[in-house]
């Protein structure tokens, strides 16, 4: 029988810095940071519940299982299928077709918008550092990275309950349509450069933290069997590799879209995917990026076993 869990390291929290209190300004500054943190405090046993850690829990199991079936959409893109869509809409179809579909797809997008409401909980534990001129660069960067990852969350859960409710869509035709209607626009192409250029950005940022191994800060250590460690290190460092090329390509072809006007070339990760495939290694890399997004949904579904939002640690 497996041990139980060892209890959860406590974690350290930027305390923010202060003057001493000076004349009435100062008091009604103290007053504020009070009912500032009565406000926190009672998020934080919203976001801290067993509950909501529950059904975060199964939006990470959603997160791995997503991941597989794209790696296994892309594989059988890499064996020459041409109806198969490389990515969450394709994964998102491919469980609307099983028997329970609908049921799947509830708890998906359910477990999805709990995932992000947890992940978006860690910025309660960073907000004194806000406060605080010697730390707020780094908190702000902590804090942005959070309510990154939560936003993802939330889409990937809004995209669930919508299949669940029968009403499909295209991520790649959406993103070409709304990529089309901001050119149109005055600053338009600037607007779409920059997204592409953030694009590239978090791509570079995920093909860095798999070859450093910074993911590993989301895996609670303490409570995962030594014997598990490298394995799950292993899969990460091959998960986060490819989704940083695949998604750094995903920018590369939105800033090619906006620098041509060429709106056929704004594509989402299918759409990298395809590219992939067309060049001529295309089916082995291909392949490649495939079993590296079936690794990652196995470091997801760790990470639903092992969870631990804190950054910091």
């Amino acid at each position: 029988m497996e041990d139980p869990p060892a209890p959860r390291p406590s974690r350290s929290r930027p305390v923010a810095h202060r003057e001493p209190a000076n004349g009435a300004e100062d008091g009604v500054l103290l007053l504020q940071r009070g009912w500032i943190h009565r406000l926190v405090e009672s998020a934080r046993g919203v976001t801290d519940h067993p509950v909501l850690e529950a059904v975060a829990r199964v939006g990470l199991i959603a997160y791995g299982v997503l991941h597989l079936l794209i790696g296994w959409l892309a594989a059988q893109l890499a064996r020459g299928s041409a109806r198969t869509d490389a990515d969450q809409t394709g994964a998102l179809q491919a469980v609307a077709g099983t028997p329970g579909g609908t049921v799947l797809l509830w708890l998906i997008g359910l477990g999805m918008l709990g995932l992000a409401l947890w992940q978006a909980g860690e910025v309660l534990l960073w907000w004194r550092g806000l406060l605080d001129r010697r730390h707020v660069l780094r908190t702000a960067f902590v804090c942005a990275k959070c309510l990154a990852k939560a936003a993802v969350y939330a889409v990937l859960g809004a995209t669930g309950l919508l299949f669940a409710l029968g009403l499909e869509y295209e991520a790649d035709e959406r993103l070409r349509e709304l990529t089309g209607e901001t050119l149109e626009v005055p600053g338009g192409a600037a607007l779409v450069l920059l997204v592409a250029a953030g694009v590239v950005a978090v791509g570079l940022y995920t093909l860095v933290r798999g070859l450093t191994g910074g993911f590993m800060k989301d895996i609670d250590l303490p409570t995962a069997p030594d014997r598990w460690e490298p394995v799950i290190e292993a899969v990460g460092r091959v998960g986060y590799v490819a989704k940083g090329v695949a998604f750094g390509l995903v920018g590369v072809l939105l800033w090619q879209a906006a620098a041509t006007a060429d709106v056929s070339t704004a594509t989402g990760l299918d759409g990298a995917m395809t590219a992939i495939a067309s060049v001529d290694a295309g089916p082995w890399l291909l392949g490649a990026v495939a079993a590296g997004f079936a690794a990652f949904g196995v470091y997801a579904l760790a990470r639903a076993r092992y969870p631990d939002r804190d950054p910091s640690t």
